[in-house]
């Protein structure tokens, strides 16, 4: 294995990916490093779902490509559950309220409709289902959850979609406060990516 695509036209994305398989030895590509224009409709149920439907979506089109044939295609799907509001936006995350809607107006509105609830019943999640299309035509699924509860602010300058609003009782910041490091330890995205990377160096 030698090169890794990430089904992903997501520049933030790419950089905490590329710091959490840093030292696995293989080439990592978005989708559109690797020249894939395929907008793939995610209409799964779940997080698992959507990843799975990405990666091997994305994994039909690159063995076609005599450059790309061999390699892994990795695809994630994420997003933030909130227990008080029935775990919403949920895998809706990246749609709540428009595609095009500025996460300043999500945070701001998931905020607004949390006034008054207690410290208790704000609990949430980041969730990253990760999966893996792989050349044999075999495909892997996973996921990692980061554990914490809605803060009253939008606080922090260093994440990016709901970090700013993701309070972490045990530093006592949101995800967006952390160093990038320290982030990419903790985070729903690298549990789910050192798991993946156990199954990628098996292989």
């Amino acid at each position: 294995m030698d090169k890794i695509i990430f089904a992903t036209g997501n520049k933030n994305k790419m950089i905490e990916i590329r710091m959490i398989l840093a030292d696995l030895g293989a080439q990592i590509l978005s989708q559109k490093e690797a020249g894939i224009e395929a907008d793939v409709v995610e209409d799964g149920n779940s997080f698992e779902e959507n990843a799975l439907i990405k990666a091997e979506a994305i994994g039909e089109i690159v063995r076609n490509m005599p450059e790309y044939k061999n390699a892994v295609v990795l695809a994630d799907d994420s997003g933030l559950e909130i227990d008080y509001l029935n775990k919403e936006p949920g895998i809706y995350s990246a749609r709540y309220m428009g595609e095009d809607t500025s996460y300043d107006i999500k945070n701001s509105e998931l905020l607004r409709r949390l006034e008054g609830v207690p410290d208790e019943k704000r609990t949430a999640r980041f969730v990253c289902a990760v999966a893996a299309a792989f050349p044999d035509g075999t495909s892997e699924v996973l996921r990692g959850t980061m554990e914490g509860r809605i803060g009253y602010e939008i606080k922090g300058e260093n994440g990016f979609g709901y970090d700013p609003i993701f309070y972490l009782p045990e530093f006592g910041c949101t995800s967006a406060e952390l160093a990038p490091e320290k982030k990419n330890e903790l985070s729903h995205r690298g549990e789910g990516l050192r798991r993946m990377r156990r199954i990628l160096e098996e292989r």
